[in-house]
């Protein structure tokens, strides 16, 4: 089974009229896609109310691929907003079990940054953070070259095995040890694909200010980047028993119009969607 999606509900006009308003959004956007990644709680680790009103404006069948903390990865550089670590995973584990409660957990996401390298220190680090989440789905996305070197690439990928984590197949620029190569292997009976665009003056992070973040992720697939893309996604669907693939190349709101091109190369069909208004992709 493959669902796709795409990075967040607020910022993809072409699923929704200019017009809607925030509160309803998610409710249009779940009306196109059965799944969307949570990327707001790698910011600031959502409240259980604020998910109780979020699984209750999507239908019964719709997914969150819920982001980790920054805190929890290792990207956060100022102090840590809570008074010790493990206050900060029980907040965070009362956000996942809201959305486990309601069935509505696909899985948690686990994004590195570029310098957690493949070091034994690291290694230990994703051991303790498999036992702090222990009761959800995780997925590892690494963001440094060396977890695939030639000499580490299959222990890395056992690795994960051995612990049920779910393997991050990526889609990114190639640009160097921050970057890591699309490897379609699952790990796990989920699967779980990001899709980054492939804009590597971008992704590199240079000369661009304030706005690197949206540099990066500029970028608009063509018809045959995406048929590739869906072999590759075909490949994990005979690995595992459920792919989600997430659009996050919507710099440019690339993403959601990538997304949809996706869902016809596969010939997927999607049950369970909220009602949606005639617009964008219906006419």
């Amino acid at each position: 089974m493959i669902s796709i999606g795409l990075t967040g509900w607020g910022d993809h006009p072409d699923v929704y009229s200019e017009a809607t308003a925030a509160k309803d959004k998610l409710f249009d956007y779940s009306g196109h896609f059965p799944v969307v990644e949570l990327d707001t709680s790698f910011y600031a680790i959502p409240s259980p109310e604020n998910v109780e009103k979020w699984c209750k404006a999507t239908p019964d069948a719709f997914q969150f691929v819920v982001k980790a903390y920054q805190g929890m990865t290792g990207h956060l550089r100022d102090e840590l907003p809570f008074e010790t670590r493990n206050d900060m995973f029980n907040a965070f584990r009362k956000c996942a079990d809201t959305f486990k409660k309601h069935g509505k957990l696909a899985i948690v996401l686990v994004q590195f940054p570029p310098w957690f390298d493949c070091q034994g220190k690291n290694v230990q680090y994703i051991r303790y953070m498999k036992q702090q989440l222990a009761d959800y789905p995780v997925a590892i996305e690494f963001r440094n070259q060396t977890w695939y070197s030639p000499q580490m690439k299959e222990k890395t990928l056992q690795f994960l095995k051995d612990h049920e984590l779910i393997h991050t197949v990526c889609d990114e620029p190639q640009a160097g040890s921050g970057s890591i190569p699309l490897v379609p292997v699952a790990t796990h009976d989920k699967a779980l694909v990001r899709i980054h665009g492939r804009n590597v003056h971008g992704w590199r992070n240079t000369g661009h200010g304030e706005n690197w973040r949206k540099v990066r992720f500029l970028y608009d697939y063509n018809v045959e980047e995406l048929r590739k893309l869906a072999e590759d996604i075909t490949c994990l669907e005979r690995q595992s028993k459920q792919v989600f693939v997430l659009f996050n190349n919507n710099s440019g709101g690339h993403a959601a119009k990538n997304a949809k091109r996706m869902q016809q190369i596969l010939h997927l069909e999607f049950d369970g969607l909220a009602p949606k208004q005639l617009g964008f992709f219906e006419q």
